[in-house]
């Protein structure tokens, strides 16, 4: 089913994260398993795991009907999971107890179904969001309800689940989803302009402006400015691109092609539910585990496309074809160069994929309480996995595969990952905490 041989790097990396601002027992171990659990809440470790599963089957659910109803750009489906898995994580820990309620302070009866509110939160936020999918929505709902008893218990989480998500469904009201955001600066040596082969507009370019999840606002983890066009940094990022980035007469090596093809799109939804199954995760910290890592990535995502409108930097097939313009005499200008990858649509700082794997690597660090993050990951673009033990391995190949795709500078990728990491260290001081 996947293939769990361990991806042999090529690269050294000195440093690794630390494990978090937060001492944290390991989620699903002896220490943590009863921690904070209400009374009555569930019927030991065997019914935890089983009622994991809901929430693992409608995050797949989730996946799958945003996909066929939305037709999201990845960036996009990262905010709608996000959506999903806070309404789960609110309908369960309001039951079993164990962790702070995702801004809000809604309690269930300590004998309602967790497995129940789980699957009754995200049905309604995803039938709330896409309402030509209720058909599809309904079956599945009916299916995992047929699975628990009838009576009280059942009644009462499916009744706190469409509570939590009411609660979550208003609070993203008008947060500036789908709108309009233009990006009005004028073509010039160094800033961004629509892209070969389609050159399309900013691609959701709303995502810059839109209210996150976790954090104050969009630029509240802004960092400075990108190297100057002139400066010898930019001259090094534009010649590690011309050399190792080229679809054509570049210096890589397969394995590198590989991963720079690899990280265009990641099932990292089913990597979480796999991790979780796999170290025998309760519901608690199943849905946990969805909710910091999604709003992490979403927030992430806000932060990499607030600093891109806000800096507006050229992609390397620009900056490399057009480098006799950038008044830098360390840069050489190519007319005919291409990148591994298409570029995507919006500009080159911060990579969004380097600022969403910092995040995301910090949040689950936090979470776990140990830099193992233990993950085996699927790419939807090349249909192969890798196994990432650890949360700098990921980190590493993020950052080089964006190089290597030809797509994003050195320092977009460097600095989106720190600020990825800042952002998500952040928000393990106030979120998603265990309850003493």
């Amino acid at each position: 089913m996947r293939n769990r041989r361990a991806w042999s790097a090529t690269r050294t990396v000195v440093a690794g994260l630390a494990c978090g601002v937060l001492a944290l027992a390991l989620p699903g171990s002896h220490a943590s398993a009863g921690a904070g659990r209400p009374a009555g809440a569930g019927s030991g470790a065997g019914q935890g795991e089983r009622d994991a599963s809901t929430v693992i089957e409608w995050m797949r659910t989730a996946g799958a009907t945003i996909r066929a109803e939305a037709h999201p750009a990845p960036p996009e489906s990262l905010i709608w999971d996000a959506y999903v898995s806070t309404a789960v994580y609110n309908a369960v820990v309001g039951i079993e107890g164990r962790y702070t309620p995702y801004k809000w302070d809604g309690r269930a009866p300590r004998t309602a179904s967790s497995a129940a509110a789980a699957a009754s939160a995200a049905h309604r936020v995803l039938r709330h969001h896409f309402p030509g999918a209720a058909p599809r929505l309904d079956t599945a709902l009916t299916g995992t309800l047929a699975e628990i008893p009838d009576g009280a218990a059942e009644d009462e989480g499916v009744a706190f689940g469409k509570r939590a998500a009411d609660h979550v469904i208003e609070l993203r009201r008008d947060d500036g989803r789908g709108a309009s955001v233009p990006f009005p600066a004028r073509p010039r040596p160094g800033v961004w302009r629509p892209t070969p082969p389609g050159h399309e507009p900013f691609a959701s370019a709303w995502i810059g402006r839109v209210r996150p999840l976790l954090l104050d606002s969009p630029h509240q983890f802004r960092p400075g400015p990108p190297p100057s066009p002139r400066s010898a940094r930019y001259a090094r990022d534009l010649h590690e691109l011309a050399a190792y980035g080229g679809r054509t007469g570049s210096h890589r090596t397969p394995e590198q092609t590989d991963t720079a093809r690899y990280f265009a799109v990641l099932d990292l939804q089913g990597a979480l539910g796999d991790h979780a199954t796999r170290h025998g995760f309760g519901i608690a910290e199943t849905a946990r585990l969805y909710a910091a890592a999604n709003t992490a990535q979403a927030d992430a995502v806000i932060t990499a496309w607030d600093a891109k409108l806000h800096y507006g930097t050229w992609r390397p097939v620009t900056a490399i074809r057009e480098a006799d313009t950038d008044g830098n005499p360390a840069t050489r200008a190519d007319r005919r160069w291409e990148p591994l990858l298409v570029t995507p649509a919006h500009p080159d700082y911060l990579s969004g994929h380097a600022t969403m794997g910092g995040a995301l690597m910090r949040m689950l660090t936090g979470v776990l309480g140990t830099s193992r993050v233990d993950l085996y990951i699927r790419s939807t673009s090349t249909g192969t996995s890798r196994h990432y033990r650890y949360a700098h391995e990921y980190e590493r190949d993020v950052v080089d595969a964006r190089v290597w795709g030809g797509i994003h500078t050195r320092t977009a990728d460097e600095v989106g990952d720190a600020t990825g990491r800042r952002l998500a260290a952040w928000a393990l001081r106030t979120y998603f905490r265990p309850v003493p």
